[in-house]
């Protein structure tokens, strides 16, 4: 897969989720240097989740970003995500949280991806109330770390439903819980990103791009703008509500998270320089003559 670069406006913050470009950090890091953005997000290394990492290898994690001159625009945890219901053990997200705010602080970076607890058998109710009991408490947690989680528009009570995604920033009522949008999500649940994004779009502090075709049953991920998702249609939303953070790709063609690492092929890393090289073209044919340049989304440590 081969895609010619065009030089996107200066109005995009670009980044890619490494372990969509291989496991190993290395080429993880080489992809983001093919591509000549200077952010990553961090979510496995090695097959291993980055609160996972014992301490020697974070060290090395550490040391390689800071060598290949890369900051970290977010970190993907695991807290409240697919693989996480509503009836999980608690203490495994306030772990999680504890290890990332002590890891967030080394590399820089303020913001965790968290997603709102799928339903494991409670009523309705039930179910809600949980919810807001535990974000209640990680966003006090995290706020007291100085972090903000960004609930993504994924998995959970909150996932799919843009009044839900309100309701629990109303209800948790912390600056440390926002909302991370994903453009490419709907296919596989069953909504359409851009109407949500309407409703949601002044909470949004971090943005996924990536497009799909087809349904639930058989989402098929494609390069941005070659799906059904309006990602333009979303980024031009976003600039008009006055966004001015990250885009960081998320391609899902050789990777998804929630399958076998053995999906990974030979040719994810170029796959993902492709898919960067095509957001690039997509922005650029954008007008964003009104936008002004973002800040940068972290200061080098």
């Amino acid at each position: 897969m081969r895609v010619e670069q065009s030089t996107p406006p200066p109005a995009f913050t670009l980044c890619g989720i490494g372990d969509e470009a291989g496991s190993a950090l290395s080429d993880q890091v080489a992809a983001l240097t093919r591509l000549g953005w200077d952010l990553i997000e961090l979510r496995n290394v090695d097959s291993v989740a980055l609160a996972d990492l014992d301490d020697d290898s974070f060290d090395a994690l550490d040391r390689q970003l800071e060598a290949a001159g890369l900051r970290v625009a977010c970190v993907d945890s695991r807290i409240a995500h697919w693989g996480r219901p509503i009836t999980s053990d608690f203490a495994d997200d306030l772990r999680e949280l504890d290890v990332l705010a002590e890891r967030c602080a080394r590399l820089g970076t303020g913001l965790i991806r968290v997603m709102s607890y799928p339903n494991d058998g409670l009523d309705e109710r039930s179910w809600r109330d949980e919810v807001y009991a535990r974000m209640r408490e990680l966003a006090v947690r995290a706020e007291d770390a100085g972090l903000t989680l960004v609930h993504e528009n994924c998995a959970g009570w909150a996932g799919r439903d843009a009044d839900r995604m309100l309701d629990l920033l109303a209800r948790v009522d912390s600056p440390a819980l926002k909302l991370l949008f994903d453009t490419g999500n709907g296919v596989a649940y069953s909504y359409e990103s851009y109407p949500l994004l309407r409703d949601i779009v002044p909470h949004v502090a971090h943005v996924h791009i990536k497009d799909a075709v087809g349904d639930a049953d058989d989402a098929r991920y494609v390069l941005p703008g070659e799906g059904v998702c309006r990602v333009a249609d979303c980024v031009s939303l976003l600039l008009e509500h006055g966004y001015r953070g990250v885009y960081s790709i998320e391609p899902h063609i050789n990777v998804r998270p929630h399958e076998s690492p053995a999906a990974l092929g030979d040719d994810c890393a170029d796959t993902f320089v492709a898919y960067g090289r095509a957001l690039e073209n997509l922005l650029a044919g954008l007008g964003t003559d009104a936008a002004r340049p973002p800040e940068r989304a972290r200061e080098s440590a």
